[in-house]
């Protein structure tokens, strides 16, 4: 995911950070299954909640964790390749 900007969607940043759900109730909001708030900026989420988008956008830039896909940790054996 690239950087975290006011024009970043609340469902890109829902979809590629581990964390993100916790962040964002901890600036109030609560309604991700609206589809509505799916497609909202962090501009346009923060002018409906009363806070500052450049003050969400840092918070987000430091506190966000990007999920990683998982390895696998296994190997497929000759046989299975063949």
């Amino acid at each position: 995911m690239s950087k975290i900007t006011k024009e970043t969607t609340l469902g890109e940043i829902l979809k590629n950070y581990s964390n993100a759900e916790e962040i964002l109730k901890g600036f109030g909001m609560h309604c991700f299954s609206c589809p509505m708030s799916q497609m909202e900026t962090v501009e346009e989420a923060g002018a409906v909640h009363g806070l500052d988008a450049e003050f969400m956008v840092k918070k987000l830039q430091e506190d966000l964790i990007e999920n990683k896909p998982k390895k696998c940790c296994c190997k497929k054996s000759n046989k299975e390749n063949e």
